[in-house]
């Protein structure tokens, strides 16, 4: 599963373009339970990393993680922006002089979501982003254990983003707005699990076509 920063044009524009196709879901779900404007900020920090993908695309991937962190704790703002930081600069740190391998992705992966984790003062089940988060990064540590292939991990991937996301549907939410809302909040699901979700996924179909034999 090596892969070169050169392709992270590709996994922007596939974000960009998910999230513009689901931007009015997202939108409602955040307006049932949230503040609102979670897709508008999301929306505002992949166009500014749009912007830079050539500049990204020259570096290796620890740059490449550090630039994009900083760029949406900048871009971003609020909680997500902090969050999204948090999350791809410890994934700098921990790429540092280490390629894109599997395993790599996993140990970095990992700890940019305990990093999210200890800033957010969160954890599993509890209507976060988290909850889709968290098992694909412990199906990411599963998969470079056993040596899965491409196909197997990608599949699980999903999977797991998809459970976790629907998962949130019956949670009482205790971060943020949607913590005031108590029983209120059940039946909805969490806005930034759903937009994780759908980057996970939009991400892990353009590997998969960039590991299609050409036809």
């Amino acid at each position: 599963m090596s892969a070169s920063s050169t392709q992270i044009k590709a996994y922007i524009q596939a974000a960009d373009a998910v999230i513009r196709e689901h931007a009015e879901e997202v939108a409602a779900l955040d307006q049932a339970i949230g503040d609102g404007d979670h897709v508008a900020n999301l929306q505002r920090g992949l166009a500014a990393l749009d912007s830079i993908t050539e500049e990204l695309g020259r570096m290796d991937w620890s740059a490449a993680f550090q630039k994009i962190g900083m760029n949406l704790m900048s871009s971003v703002g609020g909680a997500s922006g902090s969050l999204y930081g948090t999350l791809f600069l410890a994934m700098s740190k921990a790429m540092k002089d280490k390629d894109m391998s599997l395993p790599n992705l996993a140990d970095a992966f990992g700890k940019g979501v305990e990093a999210m984790k200890q800033r957010g003062k969160a954890d599993l089940g509890e209507k976060t982003m988290l909850d889709v988060l968290i098992p694909v990064t412990n199906a990411l540590r599963q998969a470079a254990q056993e040596s899965w292939d491409l196909p197997k991990t990608l599949e699980t991937l999903n999977q797991v983003a998809e459970t976790g996301c629907e998962s949130t549907r019956d949670m009482i939410a205790t971060k943020g707005r949607a913590s005031f809302l108590g029983e209120r909040a059940r039946g909805h699901i969490d806005a930034g699990a759903r937009t994780s979700q759908l980057i996970i996924k939009a991400i892990t179909d353009v590997v998969a076509k960039n590991s299609s034999p050409a036809t």
